[in-house]
């Protein structure tokens, strides 16, 4: 099920003076959730005019970063935030799962007596690529009940 928690524009305060507009869902983390955030981040990318290139790296990293809650995060809620502000583009996916991320180190070779383990964090690391690409970041945030995975690039 995903329902959706606040659609705003948020002027700018001195709290969260970047933050133009906002919108975040909360959804239990099942394999039907992919394709309904997905479709719900598109939805407001394209409303919000964000240029192609720009919307292509946060669907990729909204499809894996969704996905991988899925497949790893256990009981619980996930969150997923889109905002804009100050030049940026922002997408947080939360959950409640105990384990962090890990990226794999780049690799001209894959050797292959590891390449089960070398699956592992694939799908973060061509998003953490795609949004370097562009000029932005992947960040992994622990929290006390869980951990967000941030992926920021520039709006333009």
């Amino acid at each position: 099920m995903l329902t959706t928690t606040g659609t705003s524009v948020i002027p700018a305060i001195p709290v969260v003076p970047a933050i133009r507009r906002f919108v975040h869902w909360v959804a239990d983390p099942d394999v039907t959730s992919v394709p309904q955030v997905r479709a719900r981040v598109r939805a407001t990318l394209e409303a919000w005019a964000v240029p192609l290139d720009a919307a292509d790296v946060l669907l990729l990293a909204v499809s894996e970063l969704v996905g991988n809650v899925v497949r790893h995060a256990g009981a619980g809620r996930m969150r997923v935030a889109v905002a804009s502000g100050a030049g940026w583009l922002r997408l947080d996916v939360a959950d409640q799962g105990a384990g962090l991320p890990r990226l794999p180190a780049p690799r001209a070779e894959t050797d292959p007596e590891s390449e089960s383990e070398s699956e592992s964090g694939r799908g973060l690391l061509i998003v953490q690529l795609m949004a370097a690409e562009l000029g932005g970041e992947l960040s992994v945030v622990a929290r006390e009940f869980g951990k967000s995975v941030r992926v920021r690039i520039p709006a333009a």
